[in-house]
């Protein structure tokens, strides 16, 4: 990578920034950029998750926890005696860090790896926890750390493909004719009995904040609380196609726009968005403390 690109200078801090300002520097992110195959965390590019939060109405602390997992099916490295090893990597990244890493630089940082020479798998672990933990807390003292497994060809087996549960929303034949997020779309039984259910679409479809290009995903829906209306939910989930976001904020705008609209005691949302560059990207926001969804990927994963 030459040295005048974006990646291998200090990444901007986007505090309060006007998103327009926000989007001319990621901007640079969307340009050509070279091949570095040899060990270079300077490549990883952090994002501040605080000013996309704030135009969707959230500001101190969210009323959401959770995680972002990735899983990266590319990764590659070689051993003290020159030999390659390859492996698929799971990443935990906690919602409450002030950073997110722009999916490309991750890629790029990932890459770095190929051609340089490390003791072992556990080297490499260290490595990706040490630089992503302080990639994803820039300009903060870490308050939890970035968690990375490995697996090596004789545990893929481990790594099974399995399709969200829930009641599908996509059976219904629905008109939709909104393409941009409308929460006004949503509604619920505020007059009735609470229920609990899980909902899943496999409709959802945003595009890349930098590059514009599709974002295919599935996202489930657990919740508590009034019902929800299943067509109007339907109809709000489609409104994000024409949508420009990244995965991330995309997710923490559904869990804001029903915990906001419908006011359910309870509630989660997991998107698994397919992989682009070998890596995908699953956002998990709930509303009250338990285990992370397991870590699996789904058919279009």
């Amino acid at each position: 990578m030459s040295a005048e690109t974006p990646h291998t200078k200090t990444a901007p801090t986007t505090t309060h920034k006007p998103m327009a300002k926000l989007l001319g520097e990621l901007g640079e992110l969307g340009k050509a950029s070279s091949y570095v195959n040899t060990y270079s965390p300077s490549l990883i590019f952090p994002i501040e998750r605080a000013p996309t939060r704030e135009l969707m109405g959230i500001k101190g602390t969210p009323t959401f926890m959770g995680a972002d997992l990735w899983t990266a099916y590319e990764l590659s490295w070689l051993t003290l005696r020159g030999k390659p090893e390859v492996a698929i990597a799971r990443f935990i990244i906690p919602c409450e860090s002030t950073h997110i890493v722009e999916s490309k630089s991750f890629k790029l940082y990932l890459n770095s790896f190929n051609a340089s020479k490390f003791e072992s798998k556990e080297q490499v672990k260290e490595c990706l926890e040490k630089d992503l933990t302080k990639a994803v807390w820039t300009g903060s003292a870490p308050r939890t750390g970035v968690s990375v497994q490995i697996l090596l060809p004789s545990e893929f087996s481990q790594y099974q493909t399995r399709e969200l549960e829930g009641l599908s929303l996509d059976r219904m034949d629905l008109e939709c004719s909104v393409y941009h997020p409308a929460p006004d779309l949503l509604s619920a039984a505020f007059d009735e009995q609470p229920v609990k259910e899980i909902l899943k679409s496999d409709l959802l479809k945003s595009n890349c904040l930098v590059t514009g290009q599709p974002d295919w995903g599935s996202v489930q829906i657990s919740y508590y609380g009034p019902q929800i209306d299943q067509p109007s939910l339907l109809r709000y989930l489609v409104s994000f196609r024409d949508h420009n976001e990244f995965h991330e904020p995309c997710v923490e705008r559904i869990y804001n726009d029903i915990w906001t609209r419908c006011k359910p005691v309870e509630l989660s949302v997991l998107g698994c968005y397919t992989r682009r560059g070998g890596v995908d990207i699953s956002p998990f926001r709930t509303s009250k403390p338990g285990p992370l969804p397991s870590h699996h990927r789904t058919a279009r994963q």
